[in-house]
């Protein structure tokens, strides 16, 4: 049995460290917040990096952008120095979603460690149940190695080459998930405003063809208007799509839909929605309604 740790203990870090635990291993946990820390239940947290090197061979990358797994891996007090001054090699799964070019650079420059990309499609409930899909990406025979790490974690998962790969799918994924949920709120917020019932039409709504299975998370929560218990955070998908814009630009493709998505993220965060869960996007839109 490999020893694993998780590295960022948010949401998706807890998750993720929820499923190692139940696939029989005791993940080590780290985070610099020591609240997060302390309410760790998944295994003993450490206080160091350092620390969580010397005890494990397989560290799991929960953090939150492109910038902070660079410093985790690469940094002063980061991943790959620690492995050097310990004489081993360790593997790196990083599940957060990340700009693919600067993380296959990484995965290229660094000694010391085997870098394994493994953005995950779904919410931290969806990973806590076992429902979410692992984009993996790295060398083939770095991915076998940590193979059961990784099917602990989404038993669902595809392989696409590279390191990279895993960043761009994710990517392209994210933004027909994102774009999925504001139409499900414009929907909603037009139901809403013509008069209809808007329970009894997102009945009608999930059984029509225009049926989607964001409507099963997300889609409930507009419903209620239950925002403050987040799965999947506003300034989040906001890091994201912004990460979108900015590598379509790179590539020479303009991404309309998603600036348009990300005026109505802005508009959450201005509202004071940051943290709230990410379906608030129908707040969004109805403050658009004409008075």
């Amino acid at each position: 049995m490999q020893t694993v740790a998780v590295i960022g203990l948010g949401l998706m870090g807890a998750a993720i460290a929820g499923r190692l635990k139940a696939a029989g291993f005791a993940p080590l946990g780290f985070d610099v917040d020591p609240a997060k820390r302390a309410a760790y239940a998944a295994g003993t947290s450490v206080v160091s990096l350092t620390q969580a090197v010397q005890q494990c061979e397989v560290l799991v990358l929960a953090v939150f952008d492109t910038a902070q797994v660079e410093a985790v891996t690469e940094g002063e007090g980061g991943i790959a120095r620690a492995a050097r001054a310990a004489g081993k090699q360790v593997s790196v799964i990083c599940t957060s979603t990340c700009d693919p070019d600067r993380i296959a650079a990484l995965a290229a420059r660094c000694a010391g460690v085997d870098f394994i990309e493994l953005p995950v499609s779904g919410t931290s409930a969806q990973v806590a149940r076992g429902e979410a899909v692992g984009l993996s990406a790295g060398e083939p025979d770095a991915v076998q190695k940590v193979d059961a790490v990784i099917a602990a974690i989404c038993p669902k998962r595809h392989y696409l080459g590279a390191c990279g790969n895993g960043g761009r799918a994710k990517l392209a994924v994210n933004l027909v998930l994102g774009l999925n949920r504001a139409a499900i709120a414009e929907g909603l917020a037009f139901a809403e405003q013509a008069g209809l019932g808007v329970e009894k039409f997102f009945g009608v709504l999930r059984e029509s063809a225009a049926y989607s299975a964001v409507m099963d998370t997300k889609g409930k929560l507009m419903v209620a208007g239950k925002f403050d218990a987040p799965q999947s955070r506003v300034d989040q998908s906001l890091k994201d799509f912004k990460l979108m814009l900015d590598y379509g630009a790179r590539k020479g493709q303009r991404l309309p839909f998603a600036a348009t998505y990300v005026d109505m993220l802005d508009d959450c965060v201005t509202h004071g929605e940051a943290q709230w869960d990410n379906a608030a996007i129908i707040q969004a839109i109805r403050r658009r309604r004409q008075e």
